[in-house]
């Protein structure tokens, strides 16, 4: 009889285990910009706003910081959102509009800007004398708060982006989804507007009183709203 070579009670090999699958670097990119457009697209980061910081993105997703960099990055490319210096990362758009829009606004049609603020921001006016909330009427307040102070401390750039933020704050009173969206691929013009009409130094002949649109809105008075929304925007005798 053949003597056993033992090998049936041999102990068993240990299993090995599959590495974990990391997913090549452009499809975690990818990934990383389908989720925050679902956001977008859910209302989470409504247009108009900010989004959050790069750290919250990091931990809310569970990606590196450059993943989060280059989703932003593209989709600041696509128009979907906007970098302001010294404020955050805004979202302009829900889908591919805006950028279309964006890309026919150029430094040498200021004038067609302001009239294309204007068409906006008076029909905005009066329906957000119409549909303004409690919520949207402490927005308003914060706004012209911001807008006052940065005037009366003299800060130029301050002053622009507290200036745009009221102007978004009334469109958003409105609760029209797609003039939000319209009006925001504006945001570049709207500020190149502003700082145009300030120059380099806040002087009183430039000032413009806001404070009589937002009484206006709170007062649910549509027609003095929009006539209050228009006068700052009317072109200059002769012009």
């Amino acid at each position: 009889m053949t003597p056993s070579t033992g090998s049936a009670d041999a102990p068993p090999a240990a299993p090995t285990t599959p590495p974990v699958a990391v997913p090549p670097r452009g499809r975690r990119v990818a990934e990383t910009i389908a989720s925050l457009r679902e956001r977008i697209l859910e209302g989470q980061w409504p247009v108009g706003g900010r989004i959050p910081t790069e750290p919250q993105l990091v931990s809310a997703l569970g990606v590196g910081r450059n993943t989060v960099r280059e989703a932003v990055r593209a989709l600041v490319h696509a128009g979907v959102l906007e970098c302001r210096q010294g404020s955050g990362t805004y979202v302009v758009s829900t889908d591919e509009l805006a950028p279309v829009v964006a890309r026919r606004i150029d430094s040498d049609r200021i004038d067609e800007v302001v009239e294309v603020r204007r068409a906006f921001e008076v029909e905005a006016a009066r329906l957000a004398a119409l549909r303004r909330t409690a919520e949207d009427l402490a927005a308003l307040d914060a706004a012209l708060a911001d807008r006052e102070a940065a005037w009366h401390g003299g800060r130029v750039a301050e002053f622009v982006e507290a200036d745009a933020a009221l102007h978004t704050a009334v469109v958003t009173a409105a609760h029209n989804g797609m003039l939000a969206e319209l009006y925001a691929s504006l945001g570049a013009a709207l500020r190149r507007t502003i700082a145009r009409t300030m120059g380099e130094e806040l002087t009183p002949d430039r000032y413009v009183d806001h404070c009589r649109l937002v009484e206006a809105i709170r007062a649910g008075d549509p027609v003095r709203a929009a006539r209050e929304a228009g006068a700052y925007l009317e072109p200059p005798p002769g012009g």
